[in-house]
């Protein structure tokens, strides 16, 4: 097949050279000449994604992917589209479809007869049949269902793990009508591979759930989910704190038997993923009322893991401060919704003076984040924002004259923090 993706983020591209080990010919088209020059030199734009940089020399250097500025040519030379443009949504949960609004109208212009269309962008439940639906087909003069052929199929991987990700887990698809999600199937079937072991609860592949709206809110569902199983956690962290009990015992135990899987408890939840998706379910339902407080409670740790620093260490005023990660988790050199803007928030509004550090950052990228960069001032109290492998290791010797920590993400050895007050949440 000829396959075009649009969006060579960290997503898109994994996708697409995924595409192209299955002998398929890719062309992924992006906003950014940045982006298209890098794949095309066959160099990934992002570090961090396990397989990439050897798997997209080798797509390149076959010839089966190339990159291009023009969706509208891409698309036009393509049997198949997946569309994987970024949506996000405002401070009051209104998604904004902008960017996704400017490629489906690209899409559009090129889009021919006979082409699968697939959204694997998270949306609000309905989008796909009543926004990209009638958009592609005033765009292009061709009728859905009939001429093209238009389904949702969520992403359902994590950045850093993608292609490991894409195998382990079943592949979801709904179309707008039956022969849609035929079509749907098997391309899906045609460029995934899949983990076949007898262990695995049900069989992997690709799945159809019978329609593009069930599979928008599967989707939706699946990350809520985990907001609210992490705003649980962390409710019952916050108790047992008062109560001098770890929680982390609690949850080990209660987890013990297969009808209890609490999540752990932590300063912040980030990314693109579970601070968002839930807010957009919001949007088709404003009435959950258990989604709106669990994502509320989340919001609020990292006020909370500031307000534990200053139980401990007194009144802030003047304090260096130093905010251990600017990443939203380990590993992973993304800021997208970081625990770290509302530490920082929270620090300065205590009269602190905060810093940030991350061995993933450069004092350039961090200021560029808005980010106030530690640069070796002296710091009396600290607190761990992401959980990078290389706090494992962090010692009080480190970082001298630190008087409170404040481990938001358990990930420090209490043992080499003799003589500081070493706090975390839940305990």
């Amino acid at each position: 097949m000829n396959i075009c993706v649009v969006a060579l983020g960290k997503i898109g591209l994994p996708l697409a050279v995924q595409f192209a080990s299955k002998g398929h010919r890719v062309r992924g088209a992006d906003t950014s000449k940045r982006v298209v020059d890098l794949v095309n030199d066959g160099v990934a734009p992002f570090p961090g994604e396990a397989g990439l940089d050897a798997a997209l020399g080798t797509a390149v250097s076959a010839g089966l992917l190339t990159a291009t500025t023009d969706t509208a040519a891409a698309v036009a030379e393509s049997d198949a589209v997946v569309v994987v443009v970024p949506l996000f949504v405002d401070a009051d949960g209104i998604p904004d479809f902008g960017w996704m609004d400017d490629a489906t109208r690209a899409i559009a212009a090129g889009l021919r007869p006979g082409t699968l269309v697939s959204y694997e962008t998270t949306l609000p439940v309905g989008t796909t049949r009543d926004r990209w639906a009638p958009m592609l087909a005033e765009g292009s003069g061709l009728t859905a269902g009939s001429d093209f052929f238009l389904v949702f199929s969520p992403e359902r991987v994590l950045t850093g793990r993608v292609f490991a990700d894409l195998r382990k887990y079943p592949k979801l698809v709904g179309g707008i009508d039956a022969a849609s999600a035929a079509r749907g199937v098997a391309f899906y079937e045609s460029v995934l591979d899949f983990d076949d072991r007898a262990d695995l609860p049900r069989p992997n592949g690709v799945w159809d759930l019978g329609s593009a709206e069930a599979s928008e809110m599967a989707k939706l569902a699946e990350t809520t989910y985990r907001d609210v199983n992490i705003a649980l956690a962390n409710q019952f962290a916050r108790f047992a704190g008062t109560a001098g009990i770890d929680v982390t015992k609690v949850i080990e135990a209660c987890n013990s038997q297969p009808y209890s899987h609490i999540h752990q408890p932590g300063i912040a939840v980030g990314g693109h993923c579970i601070p968002i998706y839930p807010r957009m379910y919001l949007w088709n339902d404003p009435d959950a009322t258990v989604v709106r407080a669990a994502r509320e409670a989340n919001a609020d740790m990292p006020a909370y893991a500031v307000s534990l620093l200053a139980d401990a260490y007194g009144d802030l005023t003047g304090a260096n401060v130093l905010v251990l990660g600017a990443a939203y988790r380990g590993g992973v050199k993304e800021t997208a919704f970081s625990g770290v803007f509302p530490a920082v928030e929270a620090l300065r509004a205590r009269g602190a003076v905060p810093y940030v550090a991350d061995p993933m950052y450069t004092t350039d990228e961090l200021i560029a984040d808005g980010l106030p960069p530690h640069e070796g001032q002296p710091v009396t109290a600290a607190v761990i924002q992401a959980d990078h492998a290389e706090y494992r290791t962090l010692a009080a010797a480190d970082l001298p004259g630190v008087r409170v920590l404040v481990d938001g993400r358990r990930v420090t050895d209490p043992a080499r923090w003799d003589g500081v007050r070493r706090i975390v949440i839940g305990a």
